[in-house]
């Protein structure tokens, strides 16, 4: 671990809402903590012809920006390292960069102005699924802690690093963990028919291997309580509902932003974490298995 956490600002309340979920996580963590705010390249080539002083008062702007905010977080937690660092380049690459030497990149999740899915859309969604760090999406300031961290688990690769992501955080903040395994079928796939007891018994015993890969968890974290909710149904809307009495929601994604976790992956996968970050009441976090994180938006592989 490097020690460093990374929030991205970009003058929106969910910017807001993430530094101060960065801030508590760093001090969690006892890590450092940088501000970064990408200013894409357009903003300084653009021929201001009718006002060229725009480019050095967007320049001095942001540069305010980062400075209120260092401010802010040494006002929240004293003692807490600090920086702020005003970057210029296309905001998912260099956002991706940043993630490199990161425990984890927060994010907010609704532009300025608040549209709910403004960055999601474009920038937030390549990150969150191709960074190499965890990348967490806050859309809003933590309203009451619930003491509780939904996880999509399906004993994938992908879901296990979700997995261990999970109870770490839980470790940190003495809360239990709802490991969540949502499982459909269409009506007449082999799935439906391959056992005497149809659907049921096909679905228990997917589950009953689940049960034995969290056993090994638990055994591996003794200390947090991580009971396993199986259940049927689509797993957006599983995660979704659960998500309203969580304090974060964990989801994995594998090396091409395949999300997986809840009985979930492949093409679909990508559609179905996607969902999640819309749609969930709580922050989400994306998590890659580290060897095998997705190439970076514009550029080559990590």
């Amino acid at each position: 671990m490097a020690g460093q956490i990374v929030v991205g600002v970009d003058g929106s309340h969910s910017a807001a809402a993430a530094v101060e979920w960065a801030a508590d996580d760093a001090v969690r963590r006892g890590a450092r903590l940088r501000v970064v705010h990408v200013r894409e390249p357009w903003s300084m080539d653009y021929p201001y012809r009718s006002a060229p002083w725009l480019p050095d008062a967007l320049t001095a702007y942001w540069r305010a920006v980062l400075a209120a905010t260092v401010d802010w977080v040494r006002g929240y937690a004293p003692g807490l390292q600090v920086s702020a660092t005003l970057l210029t380049g296309a905001a998912a690459e260099r956002l991706c960069t940043e993630a490199e030497d990161a425990d984890e990149l927060i994010l907010g999740g609704g532009g300025p102005g608040g549209f709910v899915g403004a960055v999601l859309g474009s920038v937030g969604r390549d990150v969150a699924w191709h960074a190499m760090a965890p990348v967490v999406v806050v859309n809003r300031s933590p309203g009451r802690r619930h003491g509780e961290i939904v996880v999509g688990y399906d004993g994938s690769p992908v879901s296990e690093a979700a997995m261990e992501y999970a109870l770490g955080e839980a470790a940190r903040r003495c809360a239990r963990v709802c490991v969540l395994y949502a499982w459909s079928a269409p009506p007449f796939s082999p799935y439906a028919t391959a056992c005497a007891g149809g659907l049921a018994e096909a679905m228990g015993e997917v589950t009953r291997e689940v049960r034995l890969r969290l056993a090994m968890w638990r055994e591996r974290c003794p200390g947090v309580t991580a009971r396993l909710r199986p259940m049927r149904g689509h797993p957006v809307t599983a995660l979704s509902d659960a998500s309203r009495r969580a304090d974060l929601v964990v989801v994995g994604s594998g090396a091409h932003g395949d999300a997986t976790g809840a009985g979930f992956g492949g093409s679909a996968g990508y559609s179905v974490g996607y969902e999640v970050l819309r749609h969930a009441r709580c922050p989400v976090a994306v998590v890659h298995p580290r060897e095998t994180a997705g190439s970076r938006p514009g550029g080559g592989g990590h």
